[in-house]
């Protein structure tokens, strides 16, 4: 099952959720923190480039001074959607806080091999079958020497997260699925 989004003879998405979640897309976004000159290439486009909006050679915001927000509430959303499972590894390059420079290769396919959808939500707390795909977002971070990367799906539940609100009927938790440190 995993690797592909099961549907019915009339073409309606039919995924049984005691099994893992497929996914066969995903939407993609970077963020960088204590870094110089950070750009990272993926699906053939740069989607991070500190040079752009900024002076060059000026160093990022770090994590430690979004307190509470790091990393939840500041690695949330992936602008660029739609991408079919898996491009060629992103490239990316930096310097390090302390100015050396760094690059690597970050394989989201390798990470993601098994193309189903990380989560929180208890089995008891997903309905049986979903009858809509899940485009989780994929996020990849670089904080100083650190390469990590998150995925964050919008999973649904079937009860509300948040009493008397009807359009809480999700979980979308932050998950780390790699991480690396760089000399």
């Amino acid at each position: 099952m995993p690797g592909y989004v099961p549907t019915d003879a009339n073409g309606i998405v039919h995924i049984d959720t005691r099994y893992p979640i497929p996914f066969d897309q995903h939407s993609f976004g970077t963020a960088y923190y204590d870094t110089y000159d950070c750009k990272v290439l993926y699906n053939n486009m740069y989607v991070a480039d500190q040079s752009i909006g900024g002076p060059v050679g000026e160093k990022s915001v770090s994590s430690a001074s979004l307190g509470d927000l790091y990393p939840n509430k500041v690695l949330d959303g992936a602008p660029y959607g739609g991408i079919r499972n898996f491009p060629p590894p992103a490239k990316v390059t930096w310097r390090s806080k302390d100015g050396q420079p760094h690059e690597a290769m970050v394989d989201i396919g390798a990470i993601f091999k098994d193309q189903v959808v990380l989560h929180k939500v208890p089995q008891d707390q997903l309905p049986p079958i979903l009858t809509a795909p899940i485009f989780p977002d994929l996020i990849l971070e670089v904080n100083d020497r650190t390469i990590n990367v998150y995925m964050r799906g919008r999973v649904p539940t079937r009860d509300e997260q948040i009493p008397g609100n009807r359009y809480s009927f999700f979980r979308d938790d932050l998950m780390l699925a790699y991480s690396k440190t760089y000399d």
